[in-house]
């Protein structure tokens, strides 16, 4: 006899600026949540047009690069086991100069849409780039608007967070998720992007060598919200 599962499907929602950053920077979180049944939706403000990697040799151009790099995100998404991907369309390097209430609405209305239990995005202040840092701030203002208590978490750069002190949070502020386990498919995603890693040689080495070049651990910086992880898990 089948036994029915109705228990309801946990979902993460993250909102990022351009394809790669899932797979970069916390690739082998998702792959774990999606892997664990967590149903994912991504967002991604831009198609990346205005990156400066090509290819090599280089394949791609001003013209074809918006296709390419919408095709090389799907492939990622398959690889990390992420559902559902949107694009908002903004311009690359321009989320910034985007109309900022009706951005923070758009996301407010796929918050209110997917009710998700964990959102997460860039810190608006050391997400490093002008893009990062104006889709992380427009998703703050957008999760303090939502109905629906669930946990905020920002995203971060390697092992950073390792030391949180100099950035003016505390350990407890920190979730550490262990990924060693899902290293394959962080550098299958990474491979998928294939135009922005193909002048990393790294990427392209044999498999346990290009695996051996990953941390074990993925760090997210908590936000101060109503529902919240432990030290290990983000739900």
């Amino acid at each position: 006899m089948r036994i029915r599962d109705d228990k309801p499907k946990r979902k993460l929602l993250a909102v990022f600026a351009h394809p790669d950053d899932e797979s970069f920077i916390c690739g082998g979180t998702l792959a774990k949540y999606a892997a664990m049944g967590v149903e994912i939706t991504l967002v991604s403000a831009t198609r990346g047009e205005m990156g400066r990697r090509m290819g090599n040799p280089p394949y791609v151009n001003r013209e074809t690069m918006p296709a390419i790099r919408e095709q090389e995100l799907n492939k990622a998404c398959e690889a990390l086991g992420i559902e559902r991907l949107i694009f908002f369309d903004i311009r690359d390097k321009m989320v910034e100069f985007y109309d900022y209430e009706q951005l923070v609405d758009r996301i407010a209305a796929l918050m209110e849409e997917i009710r998700p239990d964990v959102v997460l995005t860039f810190h608006e202040v050391f997400g490093g780039h002008p893009d990062h840092c104006a889709i992380g701030k427009a998703t703050t203002d957008a999760f303090r608007r939502a109905s629906k208590p669930s946990s905020l978490y920002y995203i971060s750069f390697g092992d950073a967070m390792e030391a949180p002190e100099s950035f003016g949070y505390a350990k407890k502020d920190i979730v550490k998720i262990d990924i060693r386990h899902h290293l394959e498919a962080k550098l299958a995603a990474f491979r998928a992007h294939r135009c922005q890693t193909e002048m990393d040689k790294w990427v392209w080495e044999p498999d346990r060598k290009a695996l051996a070049r990953f941390g074990q651990a993925e760090y997210f910086i908590a936000s101060n919200t109503p529902a919240g992880g432990t030290k290990d898990d983000l739900f």
